[in-house]
């Protein structure tokens, strides 16, 4: 999959779509280059862990969006970051896009991500937000998407269509409080994270504990709740 690499000096003028007939085209041939070839019994993706374990079936259906909630602080990022491991553990790809540039690769690393099949896209204006999340979904397994202030029900409603049309995944990351407007099979709440290490003067962080919470449609429908740990 071929990925443009943007000039610093005017990231969010950089980021805009073309529009003309020529970047469309090679739009769709890059897209059709990418996409994976999913069989029937690959159309899930296994969730390893104890994320999987709160999941019925520990795995996300290709053709779902989820979303990943939680307070500043709280871990959700990191979920998001778990969730896109999970396919590019398969050997495919994941992306993310960005409102504020705030998502660090390190620590997507960290989480398991393999950075070379992870593109990122900075600071979307929320006007063209929608139209990237759906060329990205063209071409990649899974969009972990910052969901902008102001995101209008009619652009969900379409992304959703395009989701399950391509049998991708789609994770709204939720940051300050911004709601994805449309539906969800699942929604992954960060309640609350803890540093171990930093009791009786080890001054070392030597691992996180993410307080998870899992509800949804179907067998989803009572919330499960666990512990996730990271080490540090």
């Amino acid at each position: 999959m071929a990925v443009a690499v943007f000039p610093q000096h005017d990231p969010v003028r950089d980021n805009l779509p073309r529009r003309d007939d020529d970047a469309r085209a090679h739009l769709h041939e890059v897209a059709r280059g990418a996409a994976p070839v999913v069989l029937a019994r690959d159309r899930a993706v296994p969730l390893p862990g104890a994320l999987g374990e709160l999941v019925p079936g520990g795995t996300v259906a290709r053709g779902s969006v989820l979303r990943v909630t939680g307070r500043p602080g709280a871990g959700a990022t990191t979920l998001g970051f778990e969730l896109a491991a999970a396919v590019t553990a398969l050997g495919e790809w994941a992306a993310v896009v960005e409102v504020e540039a705030t998502l660090g690769p390190l620590a997507a690393a960290d989480a398991g991500v393999a950075l070379e099949r992870f593109p990122v896209v900075r600071r979307v204006p929320p006007a063209r937000w929608a139209t990237v999340v759906a060329a990205l979904l063209d071409g990649v397994s899974l969009v972990l998407a910052e969901v902008p202030r102001g995101v209008r029900l009619g652009d969900a409603r379409r992304l959703e269509a395009r989701v399950r049309e391509r049998e991708a995944v789609l994770v709204a990351a939720e940051p300050h409080g911004v709601a994805w407007p449309a539906g969800a099979a699942y929604v992954v709440h960060a309640a609350a994270s803890a540093w171990d290490g930093l009791e009786a003067g080890a001054g070392v962080l030597a691992g996180r504990r993410l307080q998870v919470r899992v509800e949804g449609r179907g067998q989803a429908a009572r919330p499960r709740a666990g512990e996730l740990a990271r080490a540090g």
